[in-house]
């Protein structure tokens, strides 16, 4: 019974030093990238400060795991090559985790989960589908699920990409494209709420399908860092246990967008 309870002991011993560890193996700072151009989850100010919902939830998440976190802008098609070439340590920046993006770096769970839609004129009459789409152009940005959904589910409809939402909303009112698809969430927000997207809607149905759309947006870091992600997971639950997430969430949306 005594060499018993001092193995017990012992295993006990080794469980805590492991789990110190590996709370001593998180730096003290992290440099994060996002792109700073997709409305209300991210944007710059005026003044080159970075904004938005994933800003103050990183902020709360970084805080919560005693680190300070320094933000970098970047576009949106360089996000991944620039963590993998170590220019950042993690990205948090609406980037959904697919089977596809896991072979190459890790996620943490995911921090919100929205469908996507499209956003049409009000006076127009197609139909969202391939065929009522046929003849028309779709925009949205490039790199993206909305570009892989296309691409792969209406591929005979032509789609014209763009660097950024803005610049196909801005395309979309001056009618140069017909429609444009983005999560429901940003385009409530930064678009059809606006008074240049009064004359606009959303049409068809919410595409969740996680062959495209992944299972909601993480915090993204090099394979070999998944610790780090991890410790990004313990954070979120944290957030979402003391409310600091429904906060934000009401802040930036008037709504919870975790999802199921």
């Amino acid at each position: 019974m005594r060499n018993l309870r001092s193995t017990l002991i012992g295993a006990a011993f080794v469980v805590a030093t492991a789990g110190a560890v590996m709370a001593q193996d998180l730096p003290d700072s992290l440099t994060i990238g996002t792109e700073g151009a997709y409305p209300p989850f991210t944007y710059t100010e005026s003044d080159g400060s970075l904004a938005g919902f994933e800003i103050d939830l990183g902020n709360a998440m970084c805080a919560h795991l005693e680190m300070t976190c320094d933000w970098v802008a970047q576009d949106w098609d360089g996000l991944i090559p620039g963590l993998q070439a170590q220019k950042y340590d993690a990205i948090i920046a609406s980037l959904y985790i697919t089977d596809e993006r896991r072979k190459v770096i890790g996620f943490s769970e995911a921090y919100y989960k929205v469908p996507a839609r499209f956003a049409v004129p009000v006076d127009s009459d197609f139909e969202i589908s391939a065929e009522g789409l046929s003849g028309k152009i779709v925009g949205t940005q490039r790199a993206t699920s909305f570009e892989r959904f296309m691409n792969a589910t209406m591929p005979d409809v032509e789609v014209r990409l763009y660097g950024t939402m803005d610049e196909a909303y801005l395309d979309l009112v001056s009618g140069r494209v017909d429609t444009v698809m983005a999560d429901v969430v940003a385009m409530q927000s930064s678009f059809l709420s606006s008074p240049e997207g009064e004359a606009y809607e959303m049409r068809g149905p919410e595409f969740t399908d996680p062959q495209f759309f992944g299972y909601g947006a993480g915090v993204a870091v090099r394979q070999d860092d998944q610790y780090i992600a991890d410790a990004f997971s313990e954070a979120i639950k944290a957030l979402r246990e003391d409310g600091t997430y429904q906060e934000l969430s009401d802040k930036w949306f008037g709504l919870d967008i975790y999802g199921g």
